[in-house]
């Protein structure tokens, strides 16, 4: 009884994602991507990201949990070693520990980036700049910043 069950289940799924595969760009699996703001201090980078998912799979999230959710999300991301603090079915926040390069002194650079889809609007900000981009799958040149805590006088 129960692996005819599971078998069914698995066949849902398995229709609902199909018709997901073969979408628009800033879409993966059954996720379409809305918006990613990064904020950047002291090499950190804290990501959060805006999406939508399918209905169809909704109820899937409410009986095997949001973990393949997450997983996802890292992949169009594109940073192994992201560490999730938040996830719903419309926003996550990541954070990003050594997502920029220190030179010392709080100097740090955050290296151009590709992500695994196209972004619709992407906002990369540091303590001293917000840089806006719009259907980009790479976040280009990188940007350098001073950390907040560096600039004050000891």
């Amino acid at each position: 009884m129960r692996v005819p069950t599971i078998v069914l289940l698995l066949l849902i799924l398995v229709s609902m994602a199909a018709p997901a595969m073969a979408a628009k760009d800033e879409r993966y699996s059954y996720i379409t991507v809305e918006d990613v703001k990064i904020k950047l201090d002291n090499g950190t980078a804290i990501i959060n990201v805006n999406y939508s998912v399918d209905e169809g799979t909704r109820f899937i999230f409410f009986l095997l949990g949001k973990q393949d959710l997450k997983n996802k999300l890292i992949t169009i991301l594109n940073y192994d070693d992201a560490q999730m603090r938040h996830i719903n079915l419309s926003n996550a926040e990541f954070v990003v520990p050594q997502a920029a390069f220190s030179y010392g002194r709080g100097i740090y650079w955050y290296p151009s980036h590709n992500f695994n889809v196209f972004i619709p609007k992407l906002s990369v900000q540091t303590p001293q700049v917000t840089r806006n981009f719009t259907d980009i799958n790479q976040f280009p040149d990188g940007i350098g910043y001073f950390s907040v805590e560096s600039s004050m006088p000891s």
